[in-house]
């Protein structure tokens, strides 16, 4: 008897595959709806203020003309008034200030005394350093008789050379010795003369710090005098990049005084720093001028004017005729077929009533004052009224 055969098991069902294409059809789609369903208002709204302008009939618009001020007044800078040569008077020696000579605005000539100081361990220490050198003196005296005699006695084999090599020797040693007590008598006779504050050149003294009986030190940083040579100042001003880029050592320029500014004193570039201030970006020009009667005060402020330096022209249109958008300013241009074109621009300087533009027009088309906010690219209006250059001007 056959045995049954079992059964053949059936294959498993296949694995469900996953339509990826599917799904990103879909994702698609749903994006492009969205972007449909913000977009489209945006459209019919344009859409409709273009049909109301139409139904509406032409519109009129009030143009004028960019105007170009080119500046006939140079510029003038503001500039700070220096000593020609100033210096702090310091101590140079400890003790008290015995009496002073120059007083505030004192004017006094190089070498002058100014004050002294009363420093007794200074003259003691000078005493005591002579007393030394007249001991190494003396010492060396002998060491040169001792030495010169032990010479003569080894031509008779009457010493040893062994001696007169140590005699040699001391000599040696007794001059060095000498030289630097004097060195040491040198020094504190420095420092005694330094007991007598001089002016170090002629000026005028600004400041005093010091009065009689009052202790100083050497090596303190607080001043004594002030001392400034005002005879002659310098002017220091601070140029742009715009303007020092055609800067010339020697050019010409005019120093104006005072609060009227109604003088005019000649002055020449003397010097620039040769670099732009990484921190201002402008270059520091310096002016030499002489100053006899003491008319420039130290310190003091005034301006420099540059008669041969001019500023390019630079269009400016009034403030209600520009158009802000999220791209950017832009104007509204009238061209030859009186139809609107929307023409972006760069900014310049606000000036109040106009602005300047460095970018964008060319100075002849025709500008939309006012302009609305329905306005846009290739709409034909009419010009109702065309306003004067000079309300563009500030």
């Amino acid at each position: 008897m056959n045995p049954t055969p079992s059964p053949t098991p059936e294959p498993p069902p296949p694995a469900r595959q996953i339509h990826f294409g599917r799904w990103t059809l879909l994702a698609a789609v749903i994006v492009a709806a969205a972007w449909y369903a913000g977009a489209a208002p945006r459209w019919r709204a344009r859409d409709a203020a273009v049909d109301r302008s139409q139904r509406a009939g032409p519109t009129f618009v009030l143009v004028t003309r960019a105007s170009s001020t080119n500046v006939a007044e140079p510029p003038v800078f503001p500039a700070e008034i220096k000593a020609w040569t100033e210096a702090q008077i310091l101590p140079r020696a400890t003790g008290y200030v015995r009496r002073w000579n120059a007083e505030l605005g004192s004017r006094v000539k190089a070498g002058d005394l100014l004050a002294e100081i009363d420093a007794p361990e200074i003259e003691q220490e000078l005493t005591k350093a002579r007393a030394d050198l007249a001991h190494a003196e003396a010492a060396t005296a002998l060491a040169r008789t001792t030495a010169t005699r032990w010479q003569e006695l080894l031509k008779t084999a009457g010493v040893s050379e062994q001696e007169t090599a140590e005699k040699t020797a001391d000599l040696a040693l007794r001059k060095a010795a000498e030289e630097s007590a004097r060195a040491t008598v040198r020094r504190f006779e420095q420092l005694v003369g330094f007991t007598r504050v001089t002016a170090p050149f002629d000026g005028t003294i600004t400041v005093r710090h010091v009065d009689v009986g009052e202790l100083v030190s050497a090596g303190s940083t607080r001043e004594m005098f002030h001392l400034a040579d005002t005879a002659r100042v310098r002017v220091f001003v601070h140029l742009p990049q715009a303007l020092a880029a055609t800067l010339d050592t020697n050019q010409a320029a005019e120093l104006i005084p005072g609060e009227s500014g109604t003088r005019r004193i000649p002055v020449r570039v003397a010097r620039t720093a040769g670099q732009l201030e990484a921190s201002t970006r402008t270059l520091l020009v310096e002016f030499d001028l002489d100053n006899p009667r003491g008319e420039f005060l130290a310190g003091g402020f005034t301006r420099v004017r540059f008669p041969e330096s001019r500023t390019e022209p630079v269009l400016t249109v009034p403030a209600n005729a520009l158009i802000f958008h999220a791209d950017g300013p832009q104007v509204a241009v009238v061209r030859d077929d009186n139809r609107v074109e929307l023409r972006r621009v760069t900014l310049g300087r606000d000036l109040g009533p106009v602005v300047q533009i460095r970018a964008g027009i060319s100075g002849t088309e025709r500008i939309v004052l006012n302009p609305a906010d329905s306005l846009h690219d290739g709409q034909s209006v009419q010009i109702r009224e065309t306003a004067t250059s000079s309300a563009a001007k500030p």
